[in-house]
């Protein structure tokens, strides 16, 4: 028997609007196994489409079709929708040698994550599977990428917190061939080396890399990158700067950074491990001053609960950059939150000039990356605000 599960009125509307989760809820009656994929029907048992199903999460369905007919194989199935995902990229000329290759959700693969990294040395999926379903799916994402990809090594990067809402273990491991330490990326003319392995998120912020270029064009004068990480703003600052401060509270992504300003033969780059509120603080004190500020902390506001002191702490930093910038400087200044949406964000920054007596101008406002892409009918995709703004 098919595995079939059962909507009330207001999951059929969601889905009609082209939200693929469907909360528990929502889920009037369910007949499958954990990772199934399930005929979602709604009143009358009119059919809706096809899900994955979970037994742990709040997010029960998540939808992978609207049609009625049955879903091919799931080897076809997912051939299908890793060629749409590989189409996309190409058209984007992206110029990196990093990309993600799947973005969940937005490349019809829910709760999965394929990032794609080359070298000289070859070329590296990281795979991330944040389901039931997609979970199960692993072994069969594998070989799809392997068939069509020819990877040297597949890293499974299954360590995000998230997993455990679906009741799955954490897994970091080398899922075919080989990987090693460290694999160098090039974004740009900047060259970075990472860890696939133990690296934030897949080895790399990848959703930042087109800010990374974005600012540089802004940059001139004293640079200051807080939240450094592994240069990413820091490096592609440097090549317009007269010198760059990048400040990070991680002694590792300290050593990071002055290793890949090394490997770029970039001088003028001073690396300080440091709490970032603490040393905004201190630069003010000491009266010094930037022509151009990056800030890409990391997300404040995990959840709903954290709004409150995240919107404190965003308030905090950006209030002691835009005191820091010179007049005729600009701020690039990042959330990663979905929980705190743009509105929340561009009040902030308001409230934030008002109280550093500092007249700023919005330049532009930038999302994440354009391989990181959005749906309109899910505002959970659009997490990255980057705001570019300039003190008058």
């Amino acid at each position: 028997m098919t595995p079939q599960a059962l909507v009330s009125r207001r999951g059929s509307e969601r889905i009609r609007r082209g939200h693929p989760w469907i909360f528990r809820s929502d889920v009037d009656d369910v007949a499958a196994d954990p990772g199934d994929i399930v005929c979602v029907k709604g009143e009358r048992g009119r059919p809706l489409g096809w899900a994955t199903f979970s037994s742990a999460s709040q997010i029960t369905l998540r939808m992978i079709s609207r049609e009625v007919t049955p879903l091919p194989d799931l080897r076809t199935w997912l051939d299908g929708r890793l060629a749409a995902a590989a189409a996309l990229r190409s058209s984007l000329n992206i110029d990196s040698t990093a990309w993600r290759l799947v973005n969940g959700e937005s490349d019809g693969l829910p709760a999965t994550v394929v990032d794609r990294y080359g070298d000289d040395s070859g070329v590296y999926f990281v795979v991330q599977t944040l389901s039931q379903a997609s979970d199960r799916w692993l072994p069969t994402i594998i070989e799809a990428l392997v068939a069509h990809g020819q990877p040297a090594g597949i890293v499974i990067r299954n360590d995000p917190k998230v997993r455990q809402l679906e009741g799955l273990e954490s897994d970091v491991r080398v899922g075919y061939g080989d990987v090693p330490g460290r694999v160098a990326v090039r974004e740009g003319t900047v060259v970075y080396e990472t860890d696939l392995r133990a690296g934030q998120k897949t080895g790399l912020f990848l959703d930042q890399r087109e800010n990374h270029r974005a600012a540089a064009v802004y940059t001139r004068g004293e640079a200051l990158d807080g939240f450094t990480y592994n240069g990413g703003f820091a490096l592609q600052m440097a090549r317009q700067a007269t010198s760059v401060l990048a400040i990070d509270s991680s002694a590792a992504a300290v050593a990071t950074t002055t290793a890949n300003a090394r490997r770029n033969n970039l001088h003028n780059v001073d690396v300080r491990e440091g709490n970032v509120f603490d040393e905004l603080r201190e630069l003010e004190l000491s009266d010094q001053r930037f022509d151009t500020i990056a800030l890409d902390p990391p997300a404040f506001a995990k959840n709903k609960a954290s709004v409150a002191r995240a919107i404190t702490g965003y308030k905090e930093i950006n209030l002691r950059a835009m005191r820091l910038l010179r007049p005729g400087g600009h701020l690039i200044t990042c959330s990663c939150s979905y929980n705190v949406d743009e509105g929340q964000f561009l009040a902030v920054l308001q409230d934030a000039a008002a109280d550093a007596h500092a007249v700023m101008g919005l330049v532009e406002k930038r999302a994440q990356s354009r391989d990181h892409p959005m749906l309109l009918a899910v505002p959970e995709t659009y997490y990255l605000k980057c705001m570019v703004l300039r003190r008058l």
